[in-house]
């Protein structure tokens, strides 16, 4: 095997992994330390497993069904801004969830849209609350996320393979089984695994379209016992069943991540003799226009309530504003600083056990990282003070995963591309950072900075654990207000959130695409 071209020193890397690896078996230290193993759990606590469990199953079961047909629709049509569409389809997964929620109460709550069309149609009214809620909430964040794991898979298939079929002249249905069919099989269990893991750790749903004894999830469980009822050992005892939970499901994901290879072609613009029947035509559009309105409809809706709220905001929600700014900018500060000497160190590695540090927050949450480090931290120092630089520590982890998976491929080659010449001229240290590696990864490192700063913004978990009632990042001061039914307040808050969100994710990649391009 021919030796490696070239590596950055792989010292930064080490003593950035050695870091994370210290923070997370540092909140498993804590919760170790605090959990009481002879405690066992009671029938609430297993309600709330099964419970975690079934909506996950749920949520991840109707996404992927959905996905297929949207998928496949988009895969063979073309029609004006296809491009802005498949576009928008990411905006969930940036989007703060409690502006996600906000937008689907205004369409399927109580006093929605669609219950008032209901009434006007006679029709009894229905209800966003409990299970059928999350599992709609879910859907509406990872629908998206399968469509795009779909869609890069039914893009991927020759336009040879539709020529061949056409020559055949195989049927619709021929064609589903002979080529659309595998690629789902292959696609599929892996897509499905990955949106249960996502599901099984969400918090900010449950806590406010869940709760009650029958709809709450071990996350939200975790949060009662720290809020209510401040029993330490019960939630330490709660977060190691989370633990094994969604470390478990997160291994599993990793097995089946989509490897989608239907073989190579002359990559000719894909054209589809099989889809040009009226009702194929017919039903693409349904399935078009309907996850549009599903996914759209909510923004509008933010949209729409907040302009009316936007002026008449308390100040508190503006110095939320301000609060939630830094916190995401020294949140994104904090994720390069440990994402980039990591991705060197991986990027020169020929395994990837390296990469598996970085990962881990996979099979963690943020509120069990919290629970952790609250129990070491509550002896020392009131965790209170520290809320808002933990809760920027905690949502750069949370994000580095993604981080490291857009950085590595790139920074890897480029080490092949430019590894000898670098050698050959010594580049190295410093030097090699700013002339060979920042600009070549400029655009990755904008959309790596802009996905953390957009998730950062938007989070509502770890603070909600630190906070007192005289802090609170714009996400906590907004479902504040929808608490205490100020909800024109609320709606104006979410409108701000969601501009912020948005507005730091596209300064932060185009500007990354723009030095890369100069």
């Amino acid at each position: 095997m021919a030796p490696r071209p070239f590596a950055i020193g792989a010292r930064g890397g080490i003593v950035a992994a050695a870091i994370v690896a210290a923070l997370i078996l540092a909140a498993f230290a804590g919760i170790f330390l605090r959990a009481e193993p002879g405690r066992g759990f009671g029938p609430g606590d297993w309600a709330a497993v099964r419970f975690t469990i079934w909506q996950a199953l749920l949520s991840a079961l109707l996404s992927c069904l959905l996905a297929v047909p949207v998928a496949r629709a988009l895969a063979r049509r073309r029609f004006p801004g296809r491009g802005m569409l498949v576009i928008l389809l990411g905006a969930p997964f940036i989007l703060p969830v409690i502006v996600a929620v906000l937008g689907l109460l205004s369409v399927f709550g109580r006093s929605g849209w669609l219950n008032g069309l209901l009434g006007l149609l006679g029709l009894p009214a229905l209800t966003i609350y409990g299970l059928q809620g999350v599992v709609l909430a879910h859907v509406f964040f990872n629908l998206p996320l399968a469509t795009r794991l779909l869609l890069q898979g039914w893009q991927s298939i020759p336009s040879e393979r539709f020529r061949l079929a056409a020559q055949l002249d195989l049927t619709p249905g021929a064609v589903f089984r002979a080529l659309e069919w595998p690629l789902l099989a292959r696609i599929l269990p892996g897509a499905f695994a990955l949106i249960f893991v996502i599901c099984l750790t969400s918090f900010a749903v449950a806590l406010t379209l869940g709760g009650g004894p029958r709809a709450t999830t071990v996350e939200l469980a975790i949060y009662q016992a720290f809020r209510f009822d401040f029993d330490l050992a019960r939630a330490a005892g709660l977060s190691l069943l989370q633990l094994v939970l969604a470390g478990g499901a997160a291994l599993l994901a990793l097995r089946l991540v989509p490897q989608v290879s239907v073989g190579g072609g002359l990559d000719r613009a894909v054209a589809r003799w099989d889809a040009r029947g009226g009702a194929q035509k017919a039903l693409d559009a349904v399935a078009i226009a309907g996850a549009a309105l599903f996914l759209l409809l909510p923004l509008l809706a933010v949209a729409l309530s907040g302009m009316g709220g936007l002026l008449t905001m308390p100040a508190s929600v503006w110095r939320a504003a301000l609060t939630s700014l830094w916190v995401a900018g020294l949140s994104t500060g904090l994720l390069l600083a440990m994402a980039l000497p990591m991705a060197g160190w991986i990027a020169g590695r020929r395994g990837g056990s390296a990469e598996a540090i970085g990962l881990l927050g996979l099979a963690t949450s943020p509120l069990m990282i919290g629970t952790g480090w609250f129990i070491l931290l509550n002896p020392v120092i009131s965790p209170a003070t520290l809320a808002l630089p933990v809760t920027a520590l905690v949502n750069a982890l949370m994000s580095l995963p993604f981080a490291l998976r857009i950085l590595v491929p790139q920074m890897r080659a480029t080490f092949e591309d430019y590894g000898r010449l670098a050698a050959m001229l010594e580049l190295r240290g410093w030097a090699a950072w700013r002339w060979l590696v920042l600009p070549r990864l400029r655009s990755q490192i904008g959309f790596a900075a802009g996905l953390a700063a957009a998730l950062s913004v938007g989070d509502l978990g770890v603070i909600a654990l630190f906070a007192d009632p005289d802090s609170a990042t714009l996400p906590l001061q907004m479902y504040r207000l929808m608490a205490a039914y100020r909800l024109d307040e609320a709606a104006g808050a979410a409108l701000l959130l969601l501009i912020m969100a948005l507005g730091l994710f596209w300064l932060c990649e185009r500007g990354g695409r723009r030095d890369a391009e100069a």
